[in-house]
């Protein structure tokens, strides 16, 4: 994962998929809070992650982000459903949109959306890595990558 942090919040937490000779070499030190709070989130899923967020986006997209955060861990949410939430019911398309802008993965839950038939749909890390999130969060164990 990358994470991006900017005056001590958290701005981006993204999957990365690249071989490690590519990636940044990181310095022994004490952890960043972001990553920390990475390492708390897959030892256990459902202990909430006291960590300042600032997203950037419009204030449509911050209420869609909000909602999200909502979602207890387990749980899923359909598209529409997100919609009614924040008072938009017929903005639909424009709620997937807001989700798919989102840049904090896994502290703002955008794989716990999934369609109005109950159907694992878009997420930017790939609907393989969506499942495996789901399965772990709902069981507390690491699912195996089939």
């Amino acid at each position: 994962m990358q994470a991006v942090v900017r005056d001590n919040a958290l701005v981006s937490l993204r999957f990365v998929d690249a071989p490690p000779d590519t990636l940044p070499a990181s310095t022994p030190h004490t952890p960043h809070p972001a990553v920390q709070a990475v390492h708390a989130f897959f030892k256990d899923p459902r202990q909430p992650i006291p960590l300042p967020l600032r997203p950037h986006g419009t204030p449509f997209q911050h209420a869609v982000w909000s909602a999200l955060r909502e979602i207890r861990t387990g749980d899923t949410r359909s598209y529409s459903e997100i919609a009614h939430r924040i008072g938009r019911p017929r903005a639909i398309r424009a709620v997937a949109q807001a989700i798919a802008r989102n840049h904090i993965h896994l502290l703002i839950p955008c794989h716990r959306v999934i369609g109005s038939d109950g159907q694992l749909t878009g997420f930017a890390a790939g609907l393989w890595r969506k499942a495996w999130l789901l399965e772990f969060e709902r069981t507390g164990r690491t699912p195996v990558r089939q």
